[in-house]
């Protein structure tokens, strides 16, 4: 059945991600597998938030292209346009209408205590006080020059929470590191449901468990990510072979020779994870199957395992990446769904807090 013609009797998933180029082996097999495996119980959208993307500076020809990155990897890890809608945020006009009435609900002092907006705003040099209102100030000293905090920085949440409600969404997938957004989703949705009457489902989130956290190559100790200045630190779902060998024969492992994963030995915890993911053997198993070995074994069939199952992703995504035409129409038809399910909820809210109605074209 084409996904367009999916029945509102399924739960609705909603999960968005910035168009941020290759993904990495943390984000396929902690985010997108799952995804893939949630298609035919469930009504999917996926949302390449692109709007979300310029809070931070970013070439505009990088952007667009990366647009397209983005919707080929989805494809090529299993995200069959046939069976759920994605679609460009930019796309769907709701989300910024919705985010708009959301934060005429929304205190400063929420926003401005969010741990994200307070950790992306320490990078950037600048320094936080708590002030006798609770409000965070932020002073200058030791900031980047030319440096500064855009308003949309701030309500970055708010939009995320839009994205979110606009499509009424049952569940969320989410990272630990986006609960307290999802926290902040579901108190607006409340307090709208209060002021105004109850129109919002209340999303709930989960965290898959399995592969949920690929740390770092190079530093296992923090999560893997394509934003690591090592970049023998990070795998992408596109490395080729060469690139997946010296990246895994550089990994950080631990003292001893013993192959067992424990808060003692995280790098040989990490690869065994990466294992685990993979191969679908659990952690025992995996210790009972290299008892024994050393740490080269473990990382000649890590590096096998891992190009034997990213080698049909990375053909699949050359192939899609040459036919632009068709993923613009799977972007075409996903904003189409999309912009008919946000119509549903931005007219009821347009009508509780008192807007004139209008015709919206589906």
């Amino acid at each position: 059945m084409p996904a367009n013609d999916v029945q509102d009797t399924k739960p609705v998933i909603l999960t968005c991600a910035q168009p941020t180029g290759k993904l990495t082996l943390g984000n396929y097999l902690g985010a997108v597998r799952n995804w893939s495996e949630m298609l035919e119980q469930n009504d999917c959208y996926f949302g390449i938030v692109d709007l979300h993307a310029i809070t931070t500076p970013s070439h505009p020809a990088t952007l667009r292209q990366n647009v397209y990155d983005c919707v080929a990897q989805y494809i090529a890890c299993g995200l069959d346009p046939e069976k759920c809608h994605q679609f460009v945020q930019s796309h769907v006009i709701g989300h910024t209408e919705l985010a708009w009435v959301l934060t005429c609900i929304t205190p400063i002092g929420e926003l401005q205590r969010m741990t994200q907006f307070k950790d992306k705003v320490a990078k950037l040099g600048f320094k936080s006080t708590e002030s006798t209102d609770e409000d965070l100030k932020f002073t200058h000293d030791g900031a980047r020059p030319q440096a500064s905090i855009n308003a949309g920085l701030l309500c970055y949440p708010v939009l995320m929470a839009a994205d979110i409600l606009l499509y009424n969404a049952d569940l969320v997938p989410v990272g630990e590191d986006q609960r307290q957004h999802l926290e902040l989703c579901r108190d607006l949705a409340q307090r709208f449901n209060h002021q105004y009457s109850e129109t919002f489902s209340i999303p709930k989130g989960f965290v898959p468990q399995t592969g949920a956290k690929i740390m770092s190559l190079a530093d296992p100790r923090r999560k893997m990510s394509k934003s690591d200045e090592n970049e023998r630190a990070t795998l992408y779902i596109l490395d080729e072979p060469n690139q997946i060998k010296k990246k895994i024969s550089a990994a950080v492992t631990d003292s001893g020779s013993e192959i067992k994963a424990g808060s003692d030995k995280p790098g040989i915890a990490n690869l065994l994870s990466i294992h685990s993911s993979l191969s679908g053997q659990s952690t025992d198993e995996l210790e009972e199957h290299f008892q024994g070995k050393g740490y080269g074994v473990l990382k000649s069939e890590l590096t096998e395992l891992i190009s034997e199952n990213l080698h049909p992703v990375r053909d699949k995504y050359r192939e899609l990446i040459k036919d632009k035409a068709y993923l613009k129409s799977v972007l075409t038809q996903g904003a189409s769904a999309a912009q008919k399910r946000a119509n549903k909820i931005l007219g009821k809210v347009y009508r509780k807090v008192g807007f004139p109605d209008r015709e919206r074209n589906t």
